[in-house]
């Protein structure tokens, strides 16, 4: 039952984040429309026959330079210096752009967005690493139907777009996810490409070469490692050579599909990932007449960051119909870019430029018309207006040739702009349902929490009469949600039958649960308001206190254990007080010396300096990191040794456990980051590459391997941390149980290392001592929590004691404690936090962490490179959503009797009773406030945290969720609220899971043999 409880929870969390992202992250309507051409009146007369599409992944616009800086040299920090007779000389035949790549700036999308002149959405992102077919018209589908042959070598991503496209002889795909190899997608681009220029036959028409080097360079080693140099050299040395050897007909295209940011990274929004270079140069017919300047409103320009020099900006999808038009080819019908002018300024003075700028208008608003006739069309309304008076200003006669090839412009400007802003566009109604379900939920969870708080013996009668009441609620509102959808479907544009049913079972359940334990309203529940979870949930309405969210986690996380700082002032001895005060100072130095690693979202600048690497644009690891990372590798299970000692739980499992399983697990994760970081660097040279790609690959295998297999075995046969000692004295035979104090706290940490060496071996070696340090605080706070219990157990006896004896009896004060409080839990949720945010995480998608994909493998291999990063990116909130049974757990005694501050407990038999198999047990006194056996309390305790937890990490995605529905039309929407909402959602989802396997796997089994062995 307590299972179910837990699952409907989960279940009801997962009905809310479906209900709510269908109406926030709308997905795009693709057309499958082609552009048709019958009487060649929808392209101009080209001017090249064929052309060389060149895409230097992340190639950012300050890598690019026409103007080499003096004195002469190749580069200037790390520039791709184009041949200078080329762009200088020759202004007529090459130009150099700032292309704005729209985000996310993943390779796929922008494969799609150069091919189809399409936008992408936030949700595109997803595909980056499962891109199926391109249905839209493209460039590539427009060759093929014109009869031409096209040739491609590079970025296998190409192929999974465009199966069907390429001629079979001239395909060569290459990996292109493992970033660790940065030189054999380039040499294989190479050793084909030049083949087929060289070629007299010319036997292609269309050529695409995707190099990878440069951004692989960045996800490795960062841009600023001499990798890059050298690999900026290389493909300058590529395209001096491409230049000499094409023909007069041909047309050479250089782009990056995006840039990169400082350490390297790319995906978001951020100025320097959409920032990416192209160069367009003619080795035959001038591209442009230099003798009269284009009108000033055709061109935008812009400032790049760092410079003070403003430069010739374009939309990077423009180069769809200019590449188009120039090849004799009709534009594709899905495009929303706008032809170059500079490439059509020629014969009588804008003439062409005119013709260009028609036909493009044209497309853009047959496919408007298209889209607004589509099931989707509706999504255009509110710019509809604003689309047709720009439409009708073009069809004006007798306007200078100057405004019209402005009026032009401004409509596909105005069209790019409405598309823009419709694919943000949102369902309020599913919006709303998502975040009833989402807040009833927490409501229906916290009146669970608060019902088997107070449920005492009853808590199983309890739990089935709510189970019950939830499950045939779900029954109910699933039929009223799909009768509802019947009568009122035409007031609920985009809302499914599948939509109101979810909605109405998950909020009928919620309902029917509450009504069944309706939680208590009373000044004191007022008073045991969540106050951290409130304001952190309401700081993201802010958009400074959600870039800032990692500063102000370790605020609220000191905060949470001030209640038993102040205890441990009171205690009513100095043992307690000791305790209290020594391990909440041990928690807070942990704390702080946690934030000392850092790594810094784009928004944070200039007031945040990463140390999570060795610099910004260095993704190694400091030096101090590199000398830590072995010793604490050590450390760790001995510290972990040593908090067991306490109670004399380092016996049994422990014993063996700890220095044999976890600490070699440990060790292996951390060679295998310093052996990755020796090869990146090249410290050998680079002829050892591939041994130690090798080696280090088999030390992560083993380590998963010995870790799950040998010490889940162990831990699965053998799960308690006991010790039994038998001495003799006279005819008296005494039995002392170590480790009896901590049964099923000390065997349940042992399981939850299991997890943490697996996040630990993916994670890298700054983080690795983040996970360290959290794991010390951990347990620092639960000594805190246990001495703060014993207090308050003290305190109680002391009100209702009879006899002063009765205030001294263990048993007794403690069966006085109170019930846990939600504020318990609270530090363990944050701790969580605190550990993904110092681990070199943020909430933006460049802050991935890549290198994890390959621990396992040496290229991307599924599922286990997924499997990495997900333990890399979400395992600290994993790891410490499966440490909250311990709060429940730690440091509770099987029997009513017995010595719990030794960690021991004694039992006396006489010989002749133990050899007939007798024993005497002392006499256990009647356990005041109920009869709930040991094993029931701590089941129930633990069912409690569960929830407890739960409860945090919905509270937040409520906050992320009603903030971005809120801010919805907020400019900072795409680049702050959803992604911190995706990662709310993330979060919460491996919290949910951790503690279902937590409670299910190991609460379950360390109860199971603890009652076995006791027979309680």
């Amino acid at each position: 039952m307590r299972a179910w409880l837990l699952l409907w929870v989960f279940l009801a969390h997962l009905a809310g984040i479906y209900l709510f992202t269908r109406g926030f992250l709308l997905t795009r309507l693709s057309l499958s429309d082609l552009s048709s051409c019958p009487n060649a009146n929808c392209t101009i007369v080209p001017t090249h026959k064929r052309a060389i599409l060149l895409i230097i992944d992340a190639l950012r616009f300050d890598f690019i330079t026409s103007d080499p800086p003096d004195p002469p040299s190749p580069f200037h920090h790390n520039i791709l210096t184009l041949p200078r007779e080329l762009t200088l000389r020759h202004p007529k035949r090459s130009f150099i752009f700032n292309a704005y790549a729209d985000p996310p700036t993943t390779t796929l999308q922008r494969i799609k967005g150069i091919t189809t002149g399409s936008l992408p959405t936030f949700v595109d992102i997803g595909n980056n690493f499962g891109g199926s077919s391109i249905a839209e018209d493209s460039i590539l589908k427009q060759m093929k139907m014109a009869g031409n042959k096209l040739a491609f070598m590079g970025d296998d991503t190409w192929m999974s777009v465009f199966p069907d496209t390429f001629e079979s002889n001239m395909t060569f795909p290459y990996d292109s996810f493992n970033v660790e190899d940065l030189h054999t997608v380039d040499e294989g681009v190479i050793r084909h490409l030049f083949p087929l220029l060289e070629d007299p036959s010319k036997p292609f028409d269309f050529l695409v070469g995707h190099f990878l080097g440069v951004d692989h360079v960045g996800h490795r080693v960062g841009p600023d490692h001499p990798s890059m140099k050298a690999k900026l050299q290389q493909m300058n040395d590529v395209l001096t050579r491409v230049v000499e050897t094409m023909d007069k007909d041909t047309l050479l295209v250089v782009l990056g599909d995006h840039g990169m940011d400082l350490s390297g990274d790319h995906g978001g929004d951020g100025v320097l990932e959409t920032s990416s270079a192209m160069w367009i140069y003619s080795n035959g017919a001038p591209l442009t007449e230099a003798s009269t300047k284009l009108p000033g409103g055709l061109l935008q320009f812009r400032t790049f960051p760092g410079t003070d020099t403003r430069h010739r900006s374009i939309q990077q999808i423009d180069i769809l119909p200019t590449l188009s038009l120039l090849l004799g080819l009709p534009i594709p019908y899905n495009n929303l870019g706008t032809v170059i002018p500079e490439l059509f300024w020629r014969g009588g003075k804008g003439q062409v430029l005119e013709k260009a700028l028609q036909l493009n208008a044209a497309q853009i608003m047959t496919y408007l018309d298209t889209y607004r006739s589509s099931a989707s069309g509706g999504e255009l309304d509110e710019a509809w207006t604003s689309i047709q008076s720009a439409w009708t200003a073009t069809q004006s006669i007798g306007i200078r040739r100057e405004a019209k090839l402005i009026t032009l412009m401004n409509f596909n400007r105005v069209a790019l702009a409405a598309c823009r802003a419709m694919w943000a566009q949102f369902n309020p109604l599913l919006m709303a349902f998502g975040l009833s379900v989402l807040s009833i939920g927490i409501c229906a969870a916290w009146s669970a929490y608060s019902g088997l708080s107070h449920s005492k013996d009853e808590w199983e009668s309890w739990l089935a009469r709510c189970l019950s009441s939830a499950g045939q609620g779900a029954a109910a509102g699933a039929i009223l949600g799909a009768v509802g959808h019947v009568c009122l479907s035409k007031y609920m544009p985009g809302v499914s039958a599948v939509n109101t049913s979810l909605f109405g079972a998950t909020l009928v359940s919620s309902v029917s649960l509450i009504i069944s334990s309706p939680p208590d309203i009373s000044l004191d529940t007022i008073k045991s308001a969540p106050i951290i979870l409130i304001l952190h949930a309401i700081a993201f309405f802010s958009n400074s206190f959600t870039f800032w969210e990692d500063r102000i986690v370790p605020f609220f996380l000191i905060t949470s254990i001030i209640p038993n700082v102040l205890v441990g002032f009171s205690a009513p001895n100095a043992r307690l007080r000791y305790r209290i005060l020594g391990f909440s100072f041990l928690f807070a130095v942990c704390v702080r010396l946690i934030s000392i690693s850092s790594i810094c979202r784009e928004e944070q600048q200039p007031y945040c300096h990463v140390t999570f690497f060795a610099s910004s644009s260095l993704p190694s690891p400091p030096l101090p990191v590199l000398y830590l990372a072995l010793p604490v590798a050590v450390l760790l299970p001995y510290i972990i040794k040593r908090f067991l000692n306490i109670t004399k739980s380092d016996m049994g499992l422990a014993g063996a456990f700890l220095p044999f399983v976890l600490a070699p697990a440990l060790l292996s994760g951390s060679a295998y980051w310093i052996i990755e970081w020796a090869d990146s660097a090249s410290v050998l040279g680079d002829e050892w590459t591939g041994i130690l790609r090798l080696v280090r690959t088999w030390i992560a295998r083993s380590a998963f391997g010995w870790l799950l297999l040998a010490g889940g075995t162990l831990w699965t046969l053998v799960p308690l941390c006991l010790n039994v000692e038998i001495t003799n004295q006279g005819e008296k035979r005494q039995v002392r149980v170590l480790g009896y104090a901590n049964a099923f706290g000390a065997p349940y940490l042992l399981f939850w290392s299991l997890a943490l060496g697996a996040v630990y071996i993916c994670t890298q070696l700054t983080g690795q001592l983040v996970l360290a340090l959290a794991s010390v605080a951990l347990i620092a706070y639960l000594e805190v929590l246990d001495s703060v219990r014993d207090v308050k157990g003290i305190e109680a006896a002391i009100l209702t004691a009879a006899t002063p004896s009765a205030i001294l009896d263990p048993v007794a004060s403690a069966a006085l404690v109170p019930a846990m409080k939600f504020g318990d839990i609270v530090p363990v949720a944050l701790l969580g936090l605190h550990a993904f945010y110092w681990t070199g995480h943020q909430s933006t998608i460049s802050s991935l962490q890549w290198k994890s994909a390959f621990v396992l493998t040496p290229t991307v291999g599924y599922p286990w490179s997924v499997v990495t990063v997900v333990l890399n990116s979400v395992g600290p909130i994993f790891v410490f959503g499966l440490a909250v049974p311990l709060v429940a757990l730690w440091n509770k005694a099987p029997l009513r009797s017995g010595n719990a501050d030794s960690g021991t407990n004694t039992t006396t038999t006489r010989k002749d009773d133990a050899n007939q198999g007798h024993k005497q047990k002392q006499q256990q006194p009647p356990q005041p406030g109920g009869s709930l056996s040991p094993q029931n309390q701590v089941k129930s305790e633990s069912t409690l945290a569960a929830l407890g937890i739960m409860i945090y990490y919905s509270g937040l995605l409520l906050g992320t969720a009603v903030s971005a529905a809120i801010l919805r039309r907020h400019l900072m929407v795409w680049k702050v609220f959803a992604p911190r909402f995706m990662a709310a959602v993330l979060e919460l989802l491996a919290v949910d899971v951790a503690v279902l396997l937590g409670l299910l796997v190991g609460v379950e089994r360390v109860v199971g043999r603890v009652v076995g062995l006791f027979k309680v």
